[in-house]
Formats: structure tokens, sequence, C-alpha cells
């Protein structure tokens, strides 16, 4: 992580379904959602992980017309206009921490450390139900119904 580099106070990071629903025509309101969200995040992460995912993952989509090129181009597009993270050892140190002190897959874990070595304060996700904060940094569910 570049954490001298990261220099905004309030920074946002989306996880993968995030950036999967925002392409997935089948759930509209979730769609809808993902899409309000990542347009307006001024202040986006775009974290290594969840770009890497988001390739592989929206694979699957492609019987509903989104195509791999249209996913790479989202992420050259994403990469322009947030702040890309990538990983570095600390990361990887810090997910084996959160391994040891929360209930949460690897992947999970991982994408956590990156937020917190990154300096990010707020991931949107839906995987995290059961948790709101996790060492500072604030989870929320954008699909939540209130």
């Amino acid at each position: 992580m570049r954490r001298d580099s990261l220099a905004k106070k309030y920074m946002n990071a989306v996880d993968t379904n995030v950036l999967i629903y925002a392409h997935d025509p089948r759930d509209p309101v979730k769609r809808a959602t993902a899409l309000s969200l990542i347009n307006s995040l001024i202040d986006g992460v775009l974290l290594w992980q969840a770009a890497c995912e988001f390739l592989w993952v929206s694979r699957k989509l492609e019987p509903l017309g989104y195509t791999q090129t249209q996913a790479w181009s989202e992420i050259h597009r994403l990469r322009l206009v947030w702040t890309p993270i990538r990983p570095d050892w600390q990361v990887l140190d810090k997910a084996q921490q959160l391994l040891a002190n929360y209930s949460l897959s690897y992947w999970d874990a991982l994408i956590i450390a990156a937020c917190l070595e990154g300096g990010v304060t707020c991931l949107y996700s839906e995987d995290f139900t059961g948790y709101s904060h996790i060492e500072g940094l604030q989870l929320i569910n954008p699909f939540a119904t209130p």
C-alpha cells in the first residue's frame, strides 16, 4: 500500500458484489442501487482483489449480454476515477490477524485487511452480516432494507 500517497480523509471502497450487481440485469433494484453508489463515490478506492474478482465473476454475466470486453473497460474506467490500491505483504499479515480475531472467510479477511492497510474508512458489501465495524472500518450493506 502507498498509505502516504492516499491523502483523502474519508475513502470508500466497494466489494466485488457491488460491482457485479451494477452490471447484472436480473435484479433491477440491486442494479440501480449499485450504479447509484458507484457513480456517487468521488473518493472511491479500487481494491486490487475486487477488480480481479470482478473480472473473473463477470464471466457469469456473458449469457446475459455483458462481455469480458465490457468488464475490462469498466475496470479501466474505475482506475481513472478512483484511487487504485494494490496489496503488499502487510495486507497478508493483517488478514492473518483478522482471521484469528473474527469469524471471516479468508477472502473477506483479505479485502478488509486491504481496506485497513490502505486507509479506507468505509467498505460497501453485502457479505458482512453480523459486523458493522471491524477495527475502525465501517461495513455497510447498500442493499439492506432499513
